[in-house]
């Protein structure tokens, strides 16, 4: 059986504290695996009563024995760098804020279909039109479908 976790008050009100205000469920999992170890409930009882495994609470409580409250917030893995390259981002920008018309195409607005072949084409990276509508809204530019009319191909008088 594991030792439980003796906490003063003050290690209470933080953890209270920290269960309350995070908006992630791991860490409210994890302020609770430590609040119910306090009151001496055994390991098996906490993991039926949260839903996780025995190993996740010896876990939890040996990370909290060890790094204290800071150490109950995950770490995010790095994952893979990105592709968007600066050079790629100030390209972006600028062919936003640059009319098509002006670089030799028949349309005046850009599609995200149409702004990624013009960028794979000018920068050799090469988007799908998802991930260069998440680029341009990180970057603070937002995206429209653009509307179609067919003002100016009929005739308006008739």
């Amino acid at each position: 059986m594991g030792r439980g976790i003796k906490l003063s008050e003050a290690e209470w009100n933080a953890l209270d504290r920290l269960r309350f205000s995070t908006p992630s469920a791991d860490v409210f999992r994890n302020c609770l695996i430590i609040l119910m170890s306090d009151s001496r409930e055994r390991i098996t009882a906490i993991a039926g009563h949260l839903g996780c495994s025995r190993e996740t609470v010896k876990r939890i409580r040996k990370l909290y024995r060890r790094g204290g409250i800071d150490a109950l917030r995950p770490i995010k893995p790095t994952g893979r760098p990105g592709r968007a390259t600066p050079q790629f981002i100030a390209a972006m920008k600028q062919a936003v804020l640059t009319n098509p018309l002006t670089l030799g195409y028949g349309f005046s607005t850009w599609s995200a279909t149409r702004l990624a072949a013009y960028l794979a084409k000018t920068t050799e990276i090469r988007f799908g039109d998802d991930q260069l509508r998440r680029l341009l809204h990180q970057h603070g530019f937002s995206v429209h479908r653009p509307k179609h009319t067919m003002k100016g191909k009929r005739d308006e008088v008739a």
